[in-house]
C-alpha cells in the first residue's frame, strides 16, 4: 500500500522497512495479486440486466445521455522498456507503456478493465482484442431490450456506450462526428457525448491522484507492474463505494481529441447516431444551455 499510494522507488522501501528491493517487488506482487483475486468479483462484476439500467439512469440523471451504459477509453501506463521487447510498448507519445482500457459508469467506476496491451497499440485496437470488446460485438453483454428515449415513444433505440474518435462507430458505441464542417445538430450531438464520455477520463484522474504509482513510471517487471494497475483500480471501486459518490457538473468541455488515428464506422451505427441528433434538438431531448456551450 506504501508502494500504491506513493509510487517510492524499491530503493526508497529497501531503506524504510530494512528488506532487500527483490524482496519488496515480491511483496507488492503476491498483496496486489491478493487484493486483486480478493475484490474483482465484488466491485467490478459485470452488470446484468437490471444493473445496465440503474448505470443508464445516473448517465441521464447527471450527463443528460440516455440509454448510455457507460464511457470507454484507454490510458497509457509509463512503464520502463520491458526486456527483448523492441517497439512493442513504445506509444505515439514518445516513450514505453502499456494500456489500461476501461469502461467506467456515470459515478467514475471502472465495471471493465484490459491491462497489458502493446502501448503501440491504439484504443481501436486494444478494444476490439479485449474481452469486453468481443463480448459488446457478440451481443453478449445482457443488455436491455431496445427502450424510447425518454419523452418519446417510437423509434426504441439501443442501450450504447460512449467513446472518441479512436473507436468505431457501431449501433452500441457511438463516437463524435468528424469535426469538419458540422451542422448545428451534429455540434450539439458532439458537445452532448462529450459530457457522458469525460467521465471516464475524470476517472483516470481521480485513480492517479489517489495512487500516486501511476505518476511516474513504474520501475517494476512488467507482470508486476500489470497486477499492481489492476489492484489499483478494484481499490479505487471499493473506496468510490465506501466514500460515496459525489458528482460535480461541469457545462464546458473541449471538443478536441488527444488521438491522431480515425476509426470509420458502419451504417447501422451511423442510423442509431442521427436518432440521438435529432432527438437532441427536440423540445423532449433539448437542454437550455447547449446552444451556449458549443
Amino acid at each position: 500500500f506504501r508502494y500504491l499510494g506513493t509510487g517510492q522507488s524499491l530503493a526508497s522501501l529497501h531503506f524504510a522497512f530494512l528488506i532487500g528491493k527483490s524482496t519488496a517487488s515480491v511483496i507488492i506482487r503476491e498483496t496486489c495479486v491478493a487484493i486483486w483475486d480478493a475484490l474483482h468479483a465484488a466491485v467490478m462484476g459485470q452488470p446484468h440486466k437490471e444493473q445496465w439500467r440503474e448505470i443508464a439512469d445516473v448517465f441521464q440523471q447527471t450527463c443528460q445521455f440516455p440509454n448510455c451504459a457507460g464511457a470507454i477509453d484507454g490510458k497509457h501506463i509509463r512503464i520502463k522498456k520491458p526486456v527483448r521487447s523492441g517497439s512493442q510498448y513504445y506509444n505515439y507519445k514518445k516513450y514505453f507503456s502499456f494500456v489500461l482500457f476501461a469502461m467506467c459508469d456515470a459515478n467514475y467506476s471502472f465495471r471493465y478493465i484490459d491491462v497489458g496491451s502493446y502501448g503501440s497499440r491504439s484504443d481501436s485496437a486494444v478494444f476490439a482484442h479485449s474481452e469486453f470488446g468481443k463480448l459488446l460485438h457478440d451481443k453478449a453483454l445482457d443488455l436491455p431490450e431496445h427502450t424510447a428515449l425518454p419523452g418519446t415513444i417510437s423509434p426504441a433505440m439501443p442501450f450504447v456506450f460512449v467513446g472518441d474518435e479512436a473507436f468505431a462507430l457501431g449501433e452500441n458505441l457511438m463516437r463524435p462526428y468528424s469535426s469538419r464542417g458540422l451542422s448545428l445538430a451534429r455540434r450539439v450531438f458532439n458537445y452532448r457525448l462529450t459530457r457522458a464520455r469525460r467521465v471516464v477520463e475524470c476517472a483516470f484522474g481521480i485513480l492517479a491522484n489517489k495512487w500516486r504509482f501511476l505518476h511516474t513510471p513504474i520501475h517494476l517487471k512488467l507482470e508486476t507492474a500489470i497486477s499492481a494497475v489492476k489492484a489499483a483500480c478494484v481499490l479505487h471501486n471499493f473506496v468510490r463505494a465506501r466514500d460515496g459518490y459525489n458528482f460535480e457538473d461541469s457545462l464546458t468541455h473541449s471538443l478536441h481529441s488527444h488521438h491522431p488515428s480515425v476509426v470509420r464506422g458502419h451504417r447501422q451505427g451511423a442510423a442509431v447516431r442521427e436518432q440521438f441528433t435529432a432527438y437532441f434538438m427536440s423540445p423532449h431531448g433539448a437542454l437550455p444551455w447547449q446552444l451556449d456551450a458549443i
